[in-house]
Protein backbone atom coordinates (compact mmCIF):
# COMPACT_ATOMS: atom_id res chain seq x y z
CA UNK A 1 0.00 0.00 0.00
CA UNK A 2 3.07 2.22 0.82
CA UNK A 3 4.37 1.90 -2.26
CA UNK A 4 1.28 2.56 -4.44
CA UNK A 5 0.60 5.84 -2.55
CA UNK A 6 4.66 6.50 -4.02
CA UNK A 7 3.65 5.98 -7.03
CA UNK A 8 0.56 7.99 -6.82
CA UNK A 9 1.90 11.06 -4.77
CA UNK A 10 2.57 14.47 -6.71
CA UNK A 11 5.98 14.88 -5.79
CA UNK A 12 6.96 11.36 -7.67
CA UNK A 13 4.55 12.26 -10.72
CA UNK A 14 6.67 15.69 -10.66
CA UNK A 15 9.82 14.07 -10.66
CA UNK A 16 8.89 11.44 -13.41
CA UNK A 17 7.77 14.35 -15.87
CA UNK A 18 10.82 16.13 -15.42
CA UNK A 19 13.16 13.04 -15.58
CA UNK A 20 10.88 12.77 -18.92
CA UNK A 21 11.76 16.12 -20.00
CA UNK A 22 15.06 15.93 -19.38
CA UNK A 23 15.56 12.48 -21.26
CA UNK A 24 13.51 14.14 -24.22
CA UNK A 25 16.23 17.26 -23.78
CA UNK A 26 19.18 14.91 -24.14
CA UNK A 27 18.05 13.24 -26.98
CA UNK A 28 17.14 16.25 -28.51
CA UNK A 29 20.95 17.42 -27.86
CA UNK A 30 22.24 14.03 -29.07
CA UNK A 31 19.94 14.56 -32.59
CA UNK A 32 21.75 18.51 -32.68
CA UNK A 33 25.30 17.23 -32.08
CA UNK A 34 25.21 14.85 -34.63
CA UNK A 35 23.20 16.96 -37.07
CA UNK A 36 25.92 19.49 -36.79
CA UNK A 37 28.75 16.99 -36.79
CA UNK A 38 27.12 15.66 -40.31
CA UNK A 39 27.00 19.03 -41.45
CA UNK A 40 30.48 20.42 -40.58
CA UNK A 41 31.89 17.24 -42.27
CA UNK A 42 30.08 17.68 -45.30
CA UNK A 43 31.03 21.14 -45.36
CA UNK A 44 34.74 19.90 -44.96
CA UNK A 45 34.32 17.34 -47.61
CA UNK A 46 33.12 20.06 -49.71
CA UNK A 47 35.97 22.61 -49.10
CA UNK A 48 38.45 19.63 -50.02
CA UNK A 49 36.86 18.63 -53.08
CA UNK A 50 36.42 22.29 -54.08
CA UNK A 51 40.10 23.05 -53.04
CA UNK A 52 41.47 19.96 -54.73
CA UNK A 53 39.20 20.71 -57.99
CA UNK A 54 40.29 24.47 -57.88
CA UNK A 55 44.20 23.19 -57.79
CA UNK A 56 43.36 20.58 -60.22
CA UNK A 57 42.58 23.32 -62.70
CA UNK A 58 45.32 25.71 -61.28
CA UNK A 59 47.79 23.07 -62.17
CA UNK A 60 46.08 22.33 -65.51
CA UNK A 61 46.59 26.01 -66.56
CA UNK A 62 50.05 25.93 -65.55
CA UNK A 63 51.20 22.85 -67.34
CA UNK A 64 49.36 24.35 -70.52
CA UNK A 65 50.65 27.73 -70.31
CA UNK A 66 53.80 26.07 -69.93
CA UNK A 67 53.51 23.76 -72.97
CA UNK A 68 52.66 27.38 -75.20
CA UNK A 69 55.92 28.44 -73.83
CA UNK A 70 58.31 25.79 -74.62
CA UNK A 71 56.06 24.42 -77.43
CA UNK A 72 57.29 25.63 -81.17
CA UNK A 73 54.65 27.82 -82.83
CA UNK A 74 53.88 26.13 -85.83
CA UNK A 75 54.95 28.23 -89.25
CA UNK A 76 56.22 31.04 -87.31
CA UNK A 77 59.54 32.76 -89.34
CA UNK A 78 62.27 33.87 -86.64
CA UNK A 79 64.80 36.89 -87.09
CA UNK A 80 67.77 37.32 -85.28
CA UNK A 81 70.92 39.94 -85.15
CA UNK A 82 68.07 42.85 -85.81
CA UNK A 83 69.71 46.55 -85.22
CA UNK A 84 68.36 48.78 -82.05
CA UNK A 85 69.53 52.14 -82.82
CA UNK A 86 67.23 54.74 -82.14
CA UNK A 87 66.65 56.88 -86.30
CA UNK A 88 64.26 59.55 -86.84
CA UNK A 89 64.06 58.55 -90.48
CA UNK A 90 61.58 55.92 -92.26
CA UNK A 91 63.16 52.62 -92.25
CA UNK A 92 63.71 49.84 -94.71
CA UNK A 93 62.78 47.03 -93.41
CA UNK A 94 63.00 43.79 -94.53
CA UNK A 95 59.60 41.97 -93.53
CA UNK A 96 56.23 43.51 -93.41
CA UNK A 97 55.28 43.95 -90.87
CA UNK A 98 58.39 44.08 -89.40
CA UNK A 99 59.36 42.35 -86.56
CA UNK A 100 62.41 44.51 -84.70
CA UNK A 101 65.35 46.44 -86.08
CA UNK A 102 66.48 50.58 -85.83
CA UNK A 103 63.44 52.27 -84.77
CA UNK A 104 62.09 55.26 -83.75
CA UNK A 105 62.86 56.92 -80.00
CA UNK A 106 59.00 56.89 -78.89
CA UNK A 107 57.17 53.62 -79.08
CA UNK A 108 53.73 53.26 -80.30
CA UNK A 109 51.46 53.08 -76.79
CA UNK A 110 50.83 49.13 -76.19
CA UNK A 111 48.94 48.50 -73.49
CA UNK A 112 46.04 46.87 -74.69
CA UNK A 113 45.73 49.44 -77.89
CA UNK A 114 43.37 49.05 -80.74
CA UNK A 115 44.27 51.40 -83.34
CA UNK A 116 41.36 51.70 -86.50
CA UNK A 117 44.47 53.71 -88.59
CA UNK A 118 48.04 52.46 -89.72
CA UNK A 119 50.63 53.51 -87.13
CA UNK A 120 53.95 54.60 -87.71
CA UNK A 121 55.91 51.26 -88.14
CA UNK A 122 59.25 52.67 -86.61
CA UNK A 123 56.75 53.57 -83.30
CA UNK A 124 55.41 49.90 -83.59
CA UNK A 125 59.17 48.19 -83.38
CA UNK A 126 59.85 50.15 -80.68
CA UNK A 127 56.69 48.74 -78.81
CA UNK A 128 58.29 44.95 -79.84
CA UNK A 129 61.28 45.83 -78.21
CA UNK A 130 59.70 46.39 -74.93
CA UNK A 131 57.90 42.74 -75.23
CA UNK A 132 54.42 44.05 -76.98
CA UNK A 133 52.33 41.27 -79.46
CA UNK A 134 51.47 43.49 -82.58
CA UNK A 135 48.04 42.09 -84.42
CA UNK A 136 47.61 43.33 -87.66
CA UNK A 137 45.13 43.02 -90.99
CA UNK A 138 44.72 44.14 -94.16
CA UNK A 139 41.65 44.46 -96.34
CA UNK A 140 41.27 40.74 -96.62
CA UNK A 141 40.38 39.99 -92.87
CA UNK A 142 36.94 39.19 -92.09
CA UNK A 143 34.86 41.67 -89.36
CA UNK A 144 34.37 38.87 -87.33
CA UNK A 145 38.28 38.11 -86.61
CA UNK A 146 38.78 41.55 -86.50
CA UNK A 147 36.12 41.84 -83.69
CA UNK A 148 37.52 38.60 -81.80
CA UNK A 149 41.05 39.81 -82.15
CA UNK A 150 40.09 43.49 -80.89
CA UNK A 151 38.48 41.86 -77.74
CA UNK A 152 41.73 39.09 -77.44
CA UNK A 153 44.37 42.80 -77.80
CA UNK A 154 41.78 44.87 -75.49
CA UNK A 155 41.87 42.06 -72.55
CA UNK A 156 46.23 41.87 -72.95
CA UNK A 157 48.42 44.46 -71.84
CA UNK A 158 51.83 44.58 -73.61
CA UNK A 159 49.87 44.23 -76.89
CA UNK A 160 48.51 46.50 -79.85
CA UNK A 161 46.53 46.09 -82.97
CA UNK A 162 46.15 48.16 -86.00
CA UNK A 163 45.61 47.66 -89.92
CA UNK A 164 48.69 47.05 -92.19
CA UNK A 165 47.53 47.38 -95.82
CA UNK A 166 50.24 46.32 -97.47
CA UNK A 167 51.02 43.42 -95.64
CA UNK A 168 50.73 39.92 -97.97
CA UNK A 169 48.74 37.73 -95.65
CA UNK A 170 45.05 38.99 -94.14
CA UNK A 171 46.33 38.00 -90.78
CA UNK A 172 49.40 38.20 -88.75
CA UNK A 173 50.94 38.36 -85.16
CA UNK A 174 54.59 40.04 -84.61
CA UNK A 175 56.78 40.31 -81.82
CA UNK A 176 60.44 41.19 -81.39
CA UNK A 177 62.15 38.51 -84.38
CA UNK A 178 59.02 36.11 -84.33
CA UNK A 179 56.22 36.29 -86.72
CA UNK A 180 53.36 34.16 -87.49
CA UNK A 181 50.45 33.89 -90.02
CA UNK A 182 47.12 32.68 -88.48
CA UNK A 183 44.62 31.04 -90.58
CA UNK A 184 41.58 32.97 -88.30
CA UNK A 185 40.94 34.52 -84.62
CA UNK A 186 40.27 30.76 -83.65
CA UNK A 187 43.07 29.49 -84.57
CA UNK A 188 45.11 28.05 -81.53
CA UNK A 189 48.39 29.85 -82.03
CA UNK A 190 46.78 32.76 -81.67
CA UNK A 191 46.85 31.78 -77.67
CA UNK A 192 50.22 30.42 -77.88
CA UNK A 193 51.96 33.50 -79.45
CA UNK A 194 50.92 35.88 -76.84
CA UNK A 195 51.40 33.38 -74.10
CA UNK A 196 54.71 32.84 -75.43
CA UNK A 197 55.84 35.91 -76.55
CA UNK A 198 53.85 38.85 -74.13
CA UNK A 199 57.00 39.97 -72.19
CA UNK A 200 58.92 36.09 -73.71
CA UNK A 201 62.52 35.23 -73.17
CA UNK A 202 62.89 37.22 -76.80
CA UNK A 203 61.89 40.62 -75.42
CA UNK A 204 65.32 42.92 -75.41
CA UNK A 205 63.87 45.63 -72.83
CA UNK A 206 61.16 43.51 -70.29
CA UNK A 207 59.39 45.21 -68.29
CA UNK A 208 59.82 48.17 -70.32
CA UNK A 209 56.88 51.40 -70.35
CA UNK A 210 53.83 50.55 -73.12
CA UNK A 211 51.97 53.56 -71.81
CA UNK A 212 53.51 57.15 -71.91
CA UNK A 213 54.36 56.95 -75.75
CA UNK A 214 52.78 57.89 -79.62
CA UNK A 215 49.38 57.32 -79.16
CA UNK A 216 47.98 58.14 -82.68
Amino acid sequence: MASAKNQNNPASARRAKLEEARRKERARERRVRIITISASVAVVAALVAGGGYLMSQANEKEEKENQAKTSPVTGERSWDDLGREHVAAKVDYPMNPPVGGDHNQVWMNCNADVYADEIPKENAVHSLEHGAVWVTYNDKASDADIEALTKKVKSTPYSLMSPVKDQKDPLMLSAWGKQVTIKSATDDRVAQFFTKYVQGPQTPEPGAACTGGLDK
